[in-house]
């Protein structure tokens, strides 16, 4: 562990061996907490590659409590959070709409990191039992077409990591590790992240990971999403190679709005703006969940083009099936006995 740490502090990056190791150490809780932080201070100064994240989130994704699930294909939504926006739960409502349109969604999230509140958060207020541990949580996925895969639940080992990534209070590498860990072994991803420089690494990580397909995306004014306010850089892994774009909402028939429209509130402001989206409200708050549920659904292969995603993102909401997803939800998981595995955040 140590030659490792003193190889990245000499700016040299590790082979997806080397990281694999030293991923390994810290999951098991053999590394202790001093090399834990040194180790993540120095990949943070000098920036992880895409073997490197790519082999540390292969040695995560061992010790994640997974889910099975029937279903051949699996989406998620999970993106890193931390842009410090203060928009509402974005990828969370987008989730609700593409499961009401027929994809299986793996909605995986935690509680707040930058905004008021979480996607764990804004789903416990709607009434959803987070904690109905991974024996129920495959068969919610499978019997309702969406489920919600509370990080804590799901990374028992965390609770090695979680200590010193908080008296450390800076972003490390696992901030993006968490999207990149599905428990559901997610098939097919849209991910938005903090940074511009994460989204092509990124795209390449989640192709080694051996997803079918998957976008990395980045608004340009800073939103972790497919934003309305301004263009968005994606890179998208269309199953055979990663192809970087910018995409403008108007050129999709997306009105441009302000980040103003987009922001959110405390949990009762966020909880409310969740579910009058569902129940049909439109406006720009609308707008960002539509293109980004279209963005998803045309990643899943549901949809042939943005266009017929946002046509079918329209009907998931209008046909009350998007909502009706968030009441099965409740309904499924108000059945389950709450399973208490602690505080691992």
């Amino acid at each position: 562990m140590k030659e490792h740490i003193e190889k990245i502090k000499d700016k040299f990056s590790l082979t997806r061996e080397e990281i694999e190791m030293v991923m390994q150490q810290i999951m098991s809780g053999e590394a202790s907490k001093n090399e834990v932080a040194e180790f993540l201070l120095a990949l943070r100064a000098k920036g992880p590659t895409i073997d490197e994240i790519t082999g540390a989130a292969k040695i995560m994704r061992k010790f994640v409590v997974g889910i099975e699930t029937h279903h051949r294909t699996v989406l998620d939504t999970c993106g890193t959070g931390g842009d410090k926006k203060n928009t509402f739960n974005i990828s969370t409502t987008a989730a609700f709409v593409v499961a009401g349109a027929g994809v299986p969604v793996a909605k995986h999230g935690n509680r707040s990191v930058s905004s008021k509140c979480g996607s764990a958060d804004v789903l416990e207020a709607a009434g959803i039992n987070l904690k109905i541990g991974e024996q129920y949580a495959g068969e919610c996925l499978d019997d309702v077409g969406i489920v919600f895969l509370f990080a804590q639940m799901h990374h028992p080992s965390m609770k090695y990591v979680a200590p010193v990534r908080k008296e450390l209070g800076v972003e490390t590498i696992f901030n993006i590790l968490g999207p990149l860990t599905n428990p559901a072994k997610a098939t097919h991803q849209i991910m938005g992240v903090y940074k511009r420089d994460y989204v092509e690494p990124l795209a390449n990580v989640l192709k080694n990971l051996g997803l079918k397909k998957a976008v990395v995306v980045h608004g340009n004014d800073g939103l972790d999403e497919i934003t309305t306010t301004d263009k968005t850089f994606i890179a998208e892994y269309n199953g055979k190679e990663v192809i970087s774009y910018d995409i403008d909402p108007e050129e999709i028939g997306i009105s441009r709005s302000k980040l103003r429209d987009l922001e959110g509130g405390d949990l009762k402001e966020n909880l409310k703006i969740f579910e009058t989206i569902l129940d049909g409200e439109r406006g720009p708050k609308r707008d960002i969940v539509l293109i980004n549920a279209a963005y998803a659904l045309y990643i899943a292969d549901k949809a042939k083009s943005i266009n017929e995603g946002l046509s079918l993102a329209r009907e998931s909401i209008d046909s009350g099936k998007a909502r009706k997803k968030l009441e099965d939800l409740k309904n499924f998981t108000e059945r389950i006995p709450l399973v208490n595995k602690g505080n691992l955040n």
